[in-house]
């Protein structure tokens, strides 16, 4: 299924086993891709060869620094990604955490981690941006 069939479907078939078999492709690919990137930058950090020039070793410790930082978050992203095909296989994939309604598949389609539609994740940002300012 494309895109533009999943989106030409009627709202009634919400979440059916064609639109959860797409969505679980989806998310397979990307945490297939994701793997794969990871692996790179793992083996990057392994190449790295020591140097005895200091400004060298300052370089070379921040682009490591930095290689981590993204690795951190592309671990998070594995993780979130996991969460979802979890989801999918108790049925419970597409709809907010928070309210029970269907997140949307455009929203899916944009962020397939998003456990909140968008009502729910704007008070989350509030509520976030209000202790932020507290």
């Amino acid at each position: 299924m494309t895109e533009a069939e999943l989106l030409a479907q009627p709202a009634d078939h919400y979440m059916n086993e064609a639109q959860q078999a797409f969505f679980r492709d989806l998310l397979l690919r990307q945490r297939a891709d994701l793997q794969a990137r990871i692996a790179e930058e793992f083996e990057v950090l392994r190449e790295q060869q020591p140097s005895s020039d200091p400004s060298d070793i300052g370089t070379a410790e921040e682009q490591r620094q930095w290689q981590l930082r993204l690795l951190e978050r592309e671990k998070k992203l594995l993780d979130k990604i996991d969460d979802s095909l979890d989801s999918l296989a108790r049925g419970e994939y597409g709809w907010c955490t928070e309210t029970g309604e269907p997140i949307g598949l455009k929203r899916l389609l944009l962020r397939p981690t998003t456990t909140l539609c968008i009502e729910a994740k704007e008070r989350q940002e509030k509520r976030e941006k209000h202790q932020r300012t507290a």
